[in-house]
């Protein structure tokens, strides 16, 4: 299973989306998970880190000539059954490597290798998808945009031509749109809505949100994970 999380702003939770679905694969999967960093965050959120040796934007800039299965040694063990694939320090093509633009062949690849791996993949798209993510949203078995409920999000998610197989909703509650005019304005169903909640950003700071996701946010994404 490939699920991409992926949003039209900065900001919008998709890290913190990601790692709670695959928080929660990997705690109920005898194979564990894997989670995908493609926006840069994951390992600070999960506690590891930062990377500094070639990760997933090293394995892209380094072209057809690296073998496939180096991808997989590119892994680290995150919390618990979690693996973490982390976008890999900036001077090993990292950051820029797997959020720049990339040969459409390479990107192509890399959502293959991720939707025939036999553990659940969650893949940490970031905002506006484009290169790898782009090949990875686009390969996903499902897709899940993050979105703040407000009105430029969703002219941006219009103009932007992709869609997702579902709405994970950030912060619904009090704004003047609410599910069911998103909804009406994508034509995609919301599968999540959650609320703000300070035990989330305290262990989002302190680098803990992988080993311990708070059961109100578990229950959030039951549909999804």
């Amino acid at each position: 299973m490939l699920l991409a999380c992926w949003s039209v702003k900065g900001g919008s939770g998709t890290t913190v989306v990601s790692v709670a679905i695959a928080s929660a694969f990997a705690d109920a999967s005898p194979t564990g998970a894997l989670v995908v960093d493609l926006a840069g965050d994951v390992p600070a959120v999960v506690g590891l880190s930062e990377p500094q040796g070639p990760g997933v934007g090293g394995w892209l800039a380094a072209g057809s000539g690296v073998p496939a299965d180096a991808l997989t040694r590119l892994e680290v063990a995150g919390p618990g059954r979690l693996r973490v694939l982390a976008t890999g320090g900036a001077e090993s093509g990292g950051h820029e490597g797997a959020g720049a633009e990339v040969a459409v062949g390479r990107a192509t690849v890399l959502a293959a290798l991720l939707a025939a791996d036999p553990r659940p993949v969650v893949v940490d798209c970031g905002a506006t998808p484009g290169g790898a993510a782009a090949a990875v949203v686009a390969a996903a078995t499902t897709s899940l945009l993050v979105l703040r409920p407000c009105y430029l999000s969703l002219r941006r998610a219009q103009q932007l031509g992709v869609r997702a197989s579902g709405i994970v909703l950030v912060g619904a509650g009090g704004r003047v749109l609410q599910p069911v005019d998103v909804e009406a304005a994508l034509d995609v169903p919301v599968v999540a809505s959650l609320d703000h909640d300070p035990q989330v950003a305290r262990l989002v700071d302190a680098g803990l949100l992988g080993h311990r996701v708070p059961r109100a946010l578990r229950r959030s994404l039951r549909h999804v994970a």
